[in-house]
C-alpha cells in the first residue's frame, strides 16, 4: 500500500469517526405517533399500557403493553413482527423514588424459513405455532430483576403469536393465542403476539377539537387496527414494596423499549451487543400527546422519571396545561386557574392527603405505603395502582370520576375511557367532584370495537379485513373467550422454564440540579454531518486529482492536502 493510499483511507476513517462520534446518539419515539420521530421506529413504539388488578385472580396484578401503533391487517408479506434488536421493558416502582425496583425485560429473536425460496409468510394453512406452513415465527426470552439485582431468564424460546395473515392462511387464530399463553412453575402468565388495538378514541380531537363545534366525534379512528401486544400476569409480592401488598399496596408503572447504541445496516440483528440506550417511554396515556409540547417530546421520551421533577419545564405543563386554555377559547368553558396542583397528583404524585394537594383522598401514590421513607420520594410521570382496591362488580367506563376507585387514573384498564376522563380532568372535576356537563359527551366512543375477554391475556384477537374498507373480522372468524386451552406450557422443546414559547428553543432536559446533557439537537447532528459529508467529498476529490495530475521529478508518494 503507497502512502498514497494510506494517507487516503486515514482521511477516510477520520471523516467516519467524525461522522460515527457526531451522530445522533439516541432515537426517541412513542406511542400514538406522539412524538415527532415517532415514523422513524414503529417497533420500538409503545402505544398504551394498562394495569389492573386480574378480575379471575384478585392477588395477581396484570400489565399489558403495546407496541406498533396503525397496524393494518392486511400489512404484508413481513407483517408486523417485534424487533430483534430491542429490549422491550415493563418497569415496577413500589417506594417512590421514581426508579424501577422490579423489572420485566423481553428479546425477541427471528426463526425465518424463508431464504431466497419465497416472499411468503406461510405457505399453506397455518394450525399451530410448529407448523411446517408457518416460514417465518418469532420467539422470546423473558428475564426480570428485583430491587437492583442482575437480570434472571424466567423463560427462553417461548412463541410469540404470528401476525394475523387471515382466516384463509389461519382458520384457528384462537388456538395460536392459546399456545401463545404460557403459565411459569410460579405462577406467572405470559402472553406476546398480535392483539387488536385496545385503545378506543376519535382522534379528529387534532381538528381544532373535534371541528370546533363537538360535530366531528363518534368515530374510533382504531377500529380494526392492531397492536403487538405483551402482557404478564405476576402475583402482589413480586411487585409490592418488601413484598408486602397489605402494608404496601401502591406500585407505580411504566414502559420502556431500548434500543443498542451501535447498530450496524445489514448485519443480523438477532439479539443485541452492545451499551443499551432507552428510545420510547410511556406512563399515562395522553401524557406526551396534550401535556408535553413539542419541542420536548422526543426528549421525553428519552429520560427515565426520576428526572421529571428536576425538569422545570416539563413541570410547567403540568400545572399550567394548554389544553383547558384551548378548550375554553373554542368552546367558552372557562380554564381551571393554575397552579394545577390537581394535575400534579393525577400525573406526578399519585392522589394522597400526604402531598397537600386539592384532592382530599388517599387513593394511589406510593406515600401512601406504610414502609416508604418520604424523604427518598420523588415526584414523576407514571401509572400508579392500587392493589388493594377491590375488583369492581359493575366497572365505570369513567373510572375514579365515575365512583369507580379501581379505574383510571388508578391503573387503567382494558374498558376505561382514557379520553373522556382526561378531558374531565383537564377541566378539574377531580378537585371539584363535578362532571363538566358540556364536555359529559366527550368524544361519543364509549367502547372498544371488539370485546375484551374475561381472562388472561384479555385483550382481543387481531382484527381481519381491510380498515379502509370497513371490515372487521376479529369476533367473527373466532370467539374471544381466550381461555378454553390450557396455557401451562409451550409446544417448543427449546423452552426453559424457571420459577419464580412557540419558537423557543427546546430547553435544557438535565435535571435542574445541574448534571449537563451530553446529547445534541437533531438540527445540529444534521449540520455536524453535512459538513462531514462535505469534507469527505473534498478529500476524495483531491484524491482523485492528485491521480490525474502528473507528479513532478524526484516526488516522494506523500499527499499534501
Amino acid at each position: 500500500m503507497t502512502r498514497k493510499t494510506r494517507a487516503v483511507l486515514a482521511a477516510l476513517a477520520v471523516s467516519g469517526i467524525a461522522l460515527a462520534t457526531f451522530g445522533p446518539q439516541t432515537s426517541v419515539a412513542s406511542s400514538h405517533r406522539e412524538a415527532p420521530l415517532i415514523a422513524s421506529d414503529p417497533a420500538a413504539d409503545n402505544t398504551d399500557l394498562y394495569a389492573f388488578v386480574s378480575p379471575e385472580r384478585p392477588d395477581y396484578v396484570t400489565l399489558i403493553a403495546n407496541w406498533i401503533p396503525f397496524e393494518e391487517p392486511n400489512g404484508g408479506p413481513n407483517f408486523y413482527p417485534f424487533a430483534t434488536d430491542a429490549a422491550y421493558n415493563i418497569n415496577i416502582d413500589n417506594d417512590g423514588d421514581a426508579k424501577a425496583d422490579a423489572v420485566f425485560r423481553w428479546t425477541f429473536k427471528n426463526v425465518d424459513k424463508r431464504g431466497g425460496k419465497t416472499f411468503l409468510y406461510n405457505k399453506g394453512p397455518v394450525d399451530s405455532f410448529n407448523d411446517p406452513d408457518l416460514l417465518f415465527k418469532q420467539t422470546y426470552t423473558l428475564e426480570s430483576s428485583f430491587n437492583g439485582g442482575p437480570f434472571k431468564t424466567r423463560v427462553r424460546n417461548a412463541p410469540v403469536a404470528p401476525s394475523r395473515v387471515g382466516n384463509a392462511s389461519m382458520p384457528d387464530y384462537q388456538k395460536l393465542r392459546d399456545e401463545a399463553t404460557v403459565q411459569l412453575d410460579g405462577g406467572w402468565k405470559l402472553f406476546a403476539g398480535q392483539a387488536d388495538d385496545p385503545f378506543y378514541l376519535d382522534l379528529r380531537v387534532f381538528d381544532l377539537l373535534y371541528g370546533g363545534d363537538l360535530s366531528e366525534t363518534g368515530q374510533d379512528t382504531l377500529a380494526g387496527y392492531n397492536v403487538n401486544t405483551i402482557a404478564l400476569q405476576v402475583p402482589f409480592k413480586d411487585v409490592a414494596l418488601r413484598g408486602d401488598a397489605n402494608r404496601n399496596p401502591v406500585v407505580g408503572v411504566w414502559t420502556t423499549t431500548d434500543r443498542a447504541k451501535v447498530r450496524v445496516t445489514g448485519q443480523s440483528t438477532d439479539g443485541i451487543r452492545g451499551e443499551r440506550v432507552q428510545v420510547s417511554r410511556l406512563g399515562n396515556p395522553l401524557v406526551n400527546e396534550v401535556v408535553v409540547p413539542a419541542n420536548l417530546k422526543d426528549a421525553f421520551n428519552s429520560i427515565s422519571p426520576d428526572k421529571d421533577a428536576g425538569i422545570p419545564a416539563v413541570v410547567k405543563r403540568v400545572t399550567d396545561p394548554e389544553l383547558p386554555k384551548l378548550i375554553e377559547a373554542i368552546y367558552g368553558v372557562p380554564a381551571p386557574k393554575a397552579p394545577r396542583n390537581d394535575l400534579v397528583e393525577i400525573f406526578l404524585t399519585g392522589i394522597t392527603t400526604k402531598a397537600n394537594g386539592p384532592i382530599k383522598a388517599d387513593l394511589n401514590s406510593q406515600l401512601n405505603n406504610k414502609d416508604v421513607n418520604p424523604g427518598r420520594f420523588r415526584p414523576s410521570e407514571m401509572l400508579r395502582l392500587n392493589l388493594g382496591v377491590p375488583v369492581a362488580d359493575q366497572p365505570n367506563r369513567l373510572g375514579v370520576l365515575g365512583g369507580d376507585l379501581q379505574g383510571f387514573p388508578n391503573g387503567r384498564r382494558l374498558t376505561d375511557d382514557a379520553v373522556d376522563i382526561s378531558i374531565q380532568a383537564v377541566e378539574g372535576a377531580a378537585q371539584t367532584g363535578q362532571l363538566v356537563d358540556a364536555l359529559a359527551a366527550g368524544d361519543k366512543v364509549d367502547a372498544n370495537d371488539n370485546q375484551f375477554g374475561d381472562q388472561f391475556p384479555y385483550v382481543a384477537l387481531p382484527n381481519v379485513g381491510a380498515v379502509n374498507g370497513g371490515q372487521n373480522g376479529a369476533a367473527a372468524a373466532a370467539p374471544n373467550d381466550n381461555n378454553n386451552a390450557d396455557p401451562s406450557a409451550t409446544d417448543d422443546p427449546g423452552a426453559i422454564v424457571e420459577p419464580g414559547d412557540d419558537e423557543s428553543p427546546a430547553p435544557d432536559l438535565s435535571p435542574a440540579a445541574g448534571a449537563a446533557s451530553d446529547d445534541m439537537g437533531t438540527g445540529s447532528v444534521l449540520s455536524i454531518a453535512v459538513i462531514g459529508t462535505l469534507l469527505l467529498a473534498l478529500v476524495l476529490v483531491t484524491w482523485w486529482y492528485r491521480r490525474r495530475r502528473p507528479e513532478p521529478a524526484g516526488s516522494d508518494d506523500t499527499v499534501k492536502l
